[in-house]
């Protein structure tokens, strides 16, 4: 059969519809949601997430680090849809440059401050005013997150300044950049002690609780979450709901987290 210009360009309009048509769906489907979030939520968001996936059939792509550095990354342009952070600073930076959708903020989670050791170290402390964290430490190094700008570290250099112990233990700190590689330290045995969220206490089985700090000598440990301003998937309002609903709350709660917002 021989090829007319007509037949050629009836084929290709033929083609080019049929493509346009498949395309439809594949545009209309759910788009998965970026989420920036830090490092102590992520036994208990991926259980969430998981369980979001199951019920909505969606799923949220999660990239865990310190609230700080993840901060940073979105005022740099970084593709995300939800910010959760440890600590209101570091929203309230966000929120100052018109980076989040500010009708979508809420405060979701509380948390506590708990010193750790190794799981099978003996050591004994009370915690309270003046207590005995320097000589306990002895030649060690006590792990704690960045104290200058991961919130982990802020409450904790908070509780040791207002407990009264924070200069004599300010040259045997280990700084870690945030507070599960805090955590590592000391499950690894490589510190005999660190501050670290209750939460991530929980999380390994290499660490022991050795006591908890008063709730009046930090501020308290808030986590917001919201959507950012950037963000145009309707899913990232969804997934944002969900971590308010009655769903997700026993999620939360398994793994010591307090539920603020329903």
């Amino acid at each position: 059969m021989r090829i007319t210009r007509r037949t050629w360009l009836g084929a290709f309009l033929a083609g080019a519809l049929g493509a346009a048509t498949a395309f439809v769906p594949v545009a209309a489907k759910a788009q998965d949601v970026t989420v920036f979030a830090a490092a102590s939520l992520k036994d208990a968001l991926d259980a969430v997430n998981a369980q979001w996936q199951a019920d909505a059939k969606h799923k949220a792509v999660i990239s865990y680090a310190a609230s700080s550095a993840l901060a940073k990354q979105i005022e740099s342009g970084a593709p995300a849809d939800i910010f959760i952070s440890a600590d209101l600073d570091w929203m309230d930076y966000l929120a100052e440059r018109k980076l989040i959708r500010p009708e979508t903020r809420s405060t979701l989670l509380g948390n506590r401050l708990v010193l750790v050791a190794p799981k099978d170290s003996a050591v004994q402390l009370t915690i309270g005013p003046d207590f005995g964290l320097a000589e306990t430490l002895g030649g060690g190094r006590l792990a704690m997150a960045d104290v200058k700008a991961v919130p982990a570290g802020k409450y904790g250099q908070a509780a040791l300044q207002k407990l009264g112990v924070w200069s004599s233990v300010q040259g045997k700190v280990a700084q870690a950049e945030n507070v599960r590689a805090t955590l590592a330290l000391v499950s690894r045995g490589e510190a005999p002690l660190g501050i670290v969220y209750q939460t991530d206490a929980a999380a390994d089985p290499g660490v022991r609780i050795v006591g908890t700090f008063p709730a009046d000598s930090h501020p308290p440990i808030l986590y917001p979450v919201a959507v950012l301003a950037g963000s145009e998937k309707p899913e990232a309002q969804a997934f944002v709901d969900y971590l308010r609903s009655p769903a997700a709350k026993p999620l939360f709660e398994k793994q010591g987290f307090t539920v603020l917002a329903q």
